[in-house]
């Protein structure tokens, strides 16, 4: 007999490449992408790639000193991917076992105003699968409603990039909001560690990291919830 083929897990990048009327560039972090990317690569789960508008998505964070970094980045395989994300608009939810929205500053933008962001993410959800986030891809959350139009956040533990961590990088005052803050506004009980440790927190099948030292430790947790669902 043969195994039915596991499910995929959506990574799903910003498509906003500026902080604010800064100028400055930003675009997802790459290694929000690339650590989760590889505790799933090690258990051979498999990774599909999106984004808001599709296509290639801005980079930030481009720090090839990092090992996990530079491994992915020099494979033509992972950076063929990232070159033809699927827009997130023309993804079906029912394909995906779970859904990982990476950080970095361009999330802040483009998640929470998202239409496709809030259909995918409650499908998925309420059809059983994991939905999670690290240090800015929790902005994915925000404004995400169930179908009884409660926040899908509401009552849960999660974790994000700290209002402290945002003041840290002088950016509290360029963010359209700050992120820790406007989750606890919708109901989530929000667990900051001090700046730059790693925090991970599961409650149920929503998995949340703070910062990107959380990275590696979301792809971890998606992996356990998805062999205990397996």
């Amino acid at each position: 007999m043969t195994a039915t083929p596991q499910k995929p897990v959506l990574f799903v990048l910003t498509s906003h490449g500026r902080k604010g009327d800064t100028g400055q560039p930003t675009g997802f972090y790459l290694g929000e992408v690339t650590h989760p990317l590889a505790e799933l690569d090690a258990a051979g789960i498999p990774v599909e790639f999106a984004s808001i508008q599709g296509g290639e998505p801005p980079v930030d964070g481009l720090d090839l000193d990092d090992a996990t970094n530079a491994r992915f980045w020099n494979d033509p395989r992972f950076r063929d991917a990232i070159r033809t994300t699927l827009r997130l608009d023309d993804v079906d939810p029912a394909k995906y076992a779970a859904i990982f929205f990476a950080g970095g500053h361009g999330a802040m933008w483009d998640f929470p105003t998202s239409d496709a962001v809030r259909r995918v993410t409650r499908e998925l959800y309420e059809a059983g699968g994991v939905v999670a986030a690290v240090c800015h891809g929790p902005a994915a959350l925000v404004n995400v409603t169930l179908t009884d139009g409660s926040y899908l956040v509401s009552g849960k533990r999660v974790s994000a990039f700290t209002d402290s961590e945002e003041r840290a990088v002088q950016l509290d005052g360029t963010v359209p909001f700050l992120l820790a803050s406007q989750l606890a506004a919708r109901g989530a009980h929000h667990e900051a560690a001090p700046d730059w440790t790693a925090q991970v927190v599961v409650d149920g099948r929503l998995v949340t990291g703070q910062n990107p030292q959380s990275a590696s430790g979301v792809g971890a947790a998606i992996r356990s919830l998805l062999t205990q669902q397996g």
